[in-house]
């Protein structure tokens, strides 16, 4: 690498991380409403426990089905300490409180990580599947440390106001957990630029050779594991802070389940891949969830559609697309993408007016009118649902037709990539 091209990954990297520090300073500013504020901070949280999940999923091919014990059991332990803190039986502000759950993260992680990390591949997804378990029914059966199903709930404003801030206005958490993510997502980014994360990237794609080297695969995993942890535990100890109670849901299947999701919706194989797949988390348990009784069906056709079309995420679209761009052939494509998002918006909206019928009838029955994109659907006509499946397939058959287009477009501006690469390789 030259000079002037270290010079200039230097300065891009110099100005990624510097907006990124700007955005999460002047997104409250601009999205200043209460509920705003809620979902920035949920956020914000968000990042965290995606990123530290995907130190294991996508840089280490550690597929977890119980990566929420760590975060949850740094939230028990960030609350448990809140409380004691409150009670002036422990000198630490409020402030520090998150690296409460990150150490909890850390201790539990080096803790179950050893026997865990024996293993790898299928044995080790279920192996984390039975801890995770395992910590869910204990959160049932020991309430003096887990609350019952109650939970256990603190009060994060305790002794004076220093500055002013005294971390009861949402508005002053939120900045707290700004910068927690700021340092959390610099600390994980800066970890796959390691020994020790490079390592990690090479056993997942041939432990074998690692081996073979003279490297311990099971110590890489493990050492990922713990670090992975300590992140998750911060994340959870942050969620602690934020709102102020703690239940056994944060332990459960269902929210490791999401982490994973998200992740891969977002994109596993890229650093920021799973930056998008926290923000759509918040987006879908916060506001998307509150706009249908069905959002958990179209989250898993979603999610069915990314795996069958888009297995890479959301962020090897990006990317793909960034390539195209840099060769001067994004132009073309434009069109093609248009007519794409117009048959898949025609497309999804007879699907979701046959899925929101149906709800209907099994929810309310037939009779009941249903409000939907500003038409008033009546489950009761038959003439409704077959317009509503003419829809369906209209907008299907033009996505099909505008499909192939794509892909022959697509194919041609690949071709037309790989020859311009070959050119240039020549040339130098």
């Amino acid at each position: 690498m030259t000079a002037s091209s270290r010079s200039s990954a230097s300065r891009a990297r110099w100005l990624t991380w510097s907006g990124f520090a700007l955005l999460l300073i002047v997104a409250p500013l601009v999205l200043s409403s209460g509920l705003s504020i809620t979902i920035l901070s949920q956020i914000g949280i968000a990042i965290i426990v995606c990123l530290s999940y995907n130190m294991l999923l996508g840089q280490g091919g550690m597929l977890s089905f119980g990566h929420a014990v760590y975060s949850g059991l740094g939230s028990y332990l960030a609350i448990h300490a809140l409380n004691a803190a409150s009670a002036g039986r422990l000198p630490i502000p409020v402030s520090l409180i998150p690296l409460v759950g990150g150490l909890a993260g850390l201790l539990f992680a080096v803790l179950l990580g050893y026997v865990t990390t024996k293993k790898s591949g299928t044995t080790f997804a279920m192996i984390t599947l039975g801890v995770g378990e395992l910590v869910f029914a204990m959160s049932l059966m020991v309430p003096e440390f887990f609350g019952g199903e109650g939970g256990v709930s603190g009060n994060r404003v305790m002794g004076q106001p220093f500055m002013g801030i005294s971390f009861g206005p949402p508005i002053q958490v939120y900045y707290l957990i700004a910068f927690y993510t700021f340092l959390s997502v610099a600390g994980m980014y800066a970890f796959t630029r390691t020994p020790l994360g490079r390592m990690l990237n090479a056993v997942r794609d041939n432990p074998e050779r690692v081996e073979f080297v003279g490297y311990n695969a099971q110590h890489v995993r493990y050492l990922a594991f713990i670090v992975a942890g300590f992140f998750a535990g911060v994340a959870g100890g942050l969620g602690a802070l934020n709102f102020e109670i703690v239940t056994a849901e944060v332990v459960g299947a269902a929210r490791s389940g999401a982490y994973l999701l998200f992740t891969f919706l977002g994109g596993a194989t890229f650093f920021f891949g799973p930056i998008i797949g926290a923000v759509l988390m918040v987006l879908a348990f916060v506001l998307f969830s509150e706009l249908t009784k069905a959002w958990l069906l179209y989250l898993g056709l979603i999610f069915m559609f990314m795996v069958m079309y888009a297995p890479g995420g959301i962020a090897s679209l990006i990317m793909m697309n960034v390539r195209v761009a840099r060769f001067g052939r994004l132009g073309g494509l434009i069109p093609h993408y248009v007519v794409l998002t117009l048959a898949a918006i025609v497309t999804l909206a007879g699907a979701s007016a046959l899925i929101e019928m149906m709800y209907q009838v099994q929810l309310e029955g037939s009779d009941a009118a249903l409000h939907f994109l500003g038409v008033t659907l009546q489950p009761a006509q038959t003439l409704h649902w077959v317009l509503a499946a003419a829809v369906m397939l209209a907008g299907g058959a033009l996505f099909e037709w505008a499909r192939r287009r794509f892909a022959r477009q697509w194919g041609s501006v690949q071709e037309h990539i790989e020859a311009r690469i070959k050119q240039l390789e020549a040339s130098a």
